[in-house]
């Protein structure tokens, strides 16, 4: 590493859980916790989080048990950013609580599943997995007794919805659109500096746990990573160093190398970032020019070429492909035979259907969201029962 990084106490450009904004609905403060702690708590015990477990990343959960899900992604993810965050002297808890929540909106079968049901409610508003964990943060999570949704911190809601960047007003979906109108989450700056960690983690997960389970699927071979900028040459490395080893055994200390070459760009290119703006504030990070959290130039070209390796060696590998359509017609026929026949939905659900009686666009919200929720296992566990003959309970 070109910099030392060992045990930095709070950054003054951290964001401050003893100054938080609150949240929209006044709670009293925990004598043993701080708010953000409060938070991540509320997300780990939701029913979204549980969910998450038989969600998938890249391989539905019948593929194998030792694929990634989009639970063990997101810890995964938070482990990543927590130690970032922790080297660069940013609020830990802050910074988990983001990337533990970021993929809660993504609906069963991954990106299979969340571009069928964006192609169904296209004629209501769309769809996307970044605006449904925001309904499911402030609206559908519902166990508490004063409030829908979790009632979460200012700072933690600004974070989840930026952590990509800022966004247009004008272009976000109708509930993050309807609640930045009575608590402004100042959409067109940047989040703060814990947002940005999160989001750089999942990219720094997936771009390598990708390879790790491409590989153990047998989609490429360790011999086809040699021209890969990062692997290849962490392969080259790892093979003098362990000429004898396993395959998988090689696989895991590359992919452990290069997750460590990532997060050590991170963390020298922000540093680098902050010793030229000098930021006093978490304030001074949002409302800056540009990101301060992120990759050097070199590493996004490196991830760029990586990320075009598993798009030809992976997502679109035929195994993947047959997965895909399946889950995107599972999706579509669920949503179209809900819509037609809403009396078919759970109780609860119907009944929130029927309470919209005459808005056709709130009545495939609600579908959605039902849909959304689902796990890979359920989703194809309702397609059976409504569409089989053979199962007629």
């Amino acid at each position: 590493m070109t910099a030392s990084f060992q045990d930095p106490g709070p950054a003054p450009y951290a964001t401050k859980a003893s100054q938080t904004r609150g949240r929209f609905i006044p709670e009293t403060h925990s004598p043993s916790r701080t708010e953000f702690q409060r938070d991540r708590d509320r997300i780990v015990h939701s029913g979204a989080f549980r969910k998450l477990r038989n969600k998938t990343q890249v391989f539905i959960e019948s593929e194998g048990d030792y694929y990634r899900t989009r639970l063990t992604h997101s810890l995964e993810v938070a482990q990543i950013a927590r130690s970032i965050s922790r080297t660069l002297g940013l609020n830990e808890d802050l910074t988990e609580t983001i990337a533990l929540a970021h993929d809660l909106g993504h609906t069963c079968f991954g990106h299979a599943g969340e571009d069928g049901l964006a192609v169904a409610m296209e004629p209501f508003g769309g769809f996307s997995h970044n605006e449904q964990t925001f309904r499911i943060l402030t609206k559908l999570e519902n166990r508490y007794a004063r409030f829908d949704g979790l009632n979460l911190t200012w700072e933690t809601l600004e974070g989840i919805v930026k952590h990509n960047g800022p966004l247009d007003p004008r272009s976000v979906l109708p509930t993050l659109r309807a609640f930045n109108e009575q608590w402004d989450l100042e959409l067109t700056s940047f989040a703060g500096a814990e947002a940005q960690v999160a989001a750089l983690a999942d990219d720094i997960a997936y771009n390598t746990h990708d390879i790790d389970d491409g590989h153990r699927a047998g989609f490429f071979r360790l011999e086809d990573l040699s021209d890969v900028p990062l692997f290849g040459e962490s392969l080259e490395r790892m093979g003098k160093l362990y000429p004898e080893a396993a395959r998988p055994r090689l696989m895991y200390e590359v992919v452990r190398e290069v997750v460590g070459l990532m997060v050590e760009d991170v963390l020298n290119t922000t540093q680098r970032n902050l010793d030229v703006m000098l930021p006093q504030s978490a304030e001074e990070i949002r409302y800056a020019s540009q990101a301060t959290v992120g990759f050097s130039p070199s590493m996004e070209k490196n991830i760029e070429v990586l990320r075009d390796f598993l798009r030809v060696h992976m997502y679109r590998h035929s195994s993947v492909n047959r997965i895909c359509a399946k889950a995107h017609q599972i999706v579509r026929d669920l949503f179209d035979f809900f819509l037609k026949q809403p009396n078919c939905l759970p109780t609860s659900w119907f009944e929130a259907v029927q309470a919209c009686r005459g808005d056709e666009t709130a009545q495939a919200r609600i579908i959605a969201d039902y849909i959304a929720g689902m796990t890979d296992r359920f989703a194809v566990q309702e397609h059976r029962k409504v569409f089989s003959t053979e199962t007629m309970v």
